[in-house]
């Protein structure tokens, strides 16, 4: 049988067999760690803590009372050494809480299992999962607690998990799901307490067979029976929203909807783990798992690490480089950010650490675009990339938003295809942040 996919996208190498087969290993980091205020999508969080304050594991340290927002978390004991400007992986400077790490991890005792949790009130779910600082760890970090409000909730038919990890390189949510299925679906069937009326659905690339034979194991196990799994086809950005609603529900949506608006509701694998922690463990968003890996790292591994752990930190876990990398990437090859330094946080958001050589990394020199249309063939969004880097490039701005400029959702694609090697994608990044700067500017704000 045909496995279900998307219009649109493309293959690359997936360089996943550095890592596939390695263990997720705890980290336990030493020395000062950073904790920067942006971490989600929505309102920016505040400082709580001054400096000289002791900190517990799970103490809050920065909060937003704002709806779109979730608080930030310590992920260690000890004392705020500074609360102020630092460098993070998006390479600006951002209000960061500075922690010397006491290495004792000691926990704040107010985090406790959700009482009776199984049968009490679903919607209390809702307010420990915010406290707990989630957010979507599939690289979007927007607060799931808002995700998981929709206007009507009665509305929402499918409840789907995005286990594709379409970027190449990274294993993170593939090495959760073969270590701790377990968690993965009881965190799917405590939130379809919230939709009665929805069915749970898994769905996973089919190059993680052994992923797909433990999660088909534990739904078995666990009599899951609204909850099934389906294997995709491996292509990039299987793991997008957009793309895997329509390729699991056959559903075609506009760009401009959103998932809930077709009844789904799409959360990332990690997230769902974190959801069951939180809520029946009483463990809150303190740690994530990251796969660091690349041709330049000597034992590229997957390793579970506390938040604001220095990248430094974990490349001289994985015993340091064979050579000098030409690029650091947080993140995958096709949507990650080239980091400017190593003296940077891991952050909620952070799935993988990528170290490449001066031989993978080789940047081709750009052309003249050809007009062959295979960026257009590749685009999983439907739009025009030839037309669009043309009319930034004219610095139109208002033709760019009008072709649909600001739907582009930075995979890479167009890029990856391009024979002329135009750099496209950074073309279509710098033409959404001056739009949205223009409008911004505009409405007063």
């Amino acid at each position: 049988m045909r496995l279900p996919s998307f219009c649109g996208g493309i293959h690359p190498p997936q360089n996943k067999e550095l890592t596939v087969n390695k263990e997720i290993e705890n980290y336990l980091p030493t020395g000062e760690l950073v904790f920067p205020m942006a971490q989600n999508i929505g309102a920016l969080n505040e400082p709580v803590v001054k400096k000289g304050d002791t900190v517990l594991v799970g103490q809050k340290i920065g909060n937003n009372n704002a709806f779109v927002s979730a608080p930030i978390l310590s992920s260690v004991s000890g004392t705020v050494k500074d609360v102020g400007m630092r460098l993070t992986s998006c390479g600006m400077l951002e209000t960061c809480v500075v922690i010397e790490n006491d290495e004792k991890y000691e926990k704040d005792l107010s985090w406790i299992p959700l009482p009776n949790y199984e049968n009490n009130d679903p919607k209390e779910y809702i307010a420990r999962i915010r406290e707990a600082g989630i957010v979507g760890y599939g690289g979007a970090t927007f607060p799931t607690a808002v995700k998981l409000t929709p206007p009507d909730p009665k509305c929402i038919k499918w409840l789907i998990v995005n286990a594709a990890e379409c970027e190449p390189y990274l294993n993170c949510d593939n090495r959760l799901m073969i270590e701790e299925p377990g968690k993965i679906v009881k965190g799917l069937k405590l939130l379809m307490r919230l939709f009665p009326e929805a069915v749970g659905v898994i769905g996973i690339e089919s190059n993680k067979p052994e992923a797909i034979a433990v999660m088909k194991e534990e739904l078995k196990k666990q009599n899951a029976f609204k909850i099934s799994l389906q294997p995709l086809v491996v292509k990039y950005p299987q793991g997008a929203e957009k793309m895997l609603i329509e390729a699991l529900t056959k559903q075609e949506y506009v760009m401009t909807a959103l998932p809930a608006d077709v009844g789904c509701l799409v959360l990332n694998v990690r997230t769902v783990h974190q959801i069951y922690e939180a809520i029946a463990e009483g463990l809150p968003s303190t740690t994530r798992v990251v796969t660091v890996t690349g041709d330049a790292i000597v034992n590229p591994k997957n390793i579970r690490v506390p938040l604001g752990t220095s990248v430094r930190e974990l490349i001289e876990f994985c015993g340091g480089f064979k050579e000098e990398p030409a690029k650091i990437i947080s993140g995958g090859p096709m949507m990650g950010i080239t980091l400017r330094s190593m003296e940077v946080p891991v952050v909620k958001g952070t799935s993988g650490i990528l170290a490449l050589t001066k031989k993978s990394a080789h940047l081709k020199e750009e052309f003249a675009c050809i007009r062959c249309g295979r960026c257009v063939e590749a685009c999983p969004m439907g739009l025009l990339p030839n037309t669009l880097n043309k009319v930034v490039l004219l610095r139109d701005y208002v033709a760019f938003e009008e072709t649909g400029g600001l739907n582009c959702i930075e995979c890479g694609s167009c890029s990856y295809v391009c024979p002329a090697n135009r750099h496209l994608t950074q073309t279509f990044r710098d033409g959404k942040v001056t739009v949205m700067a223009i409008n911004r500017k505009a409405a007063g704000k």
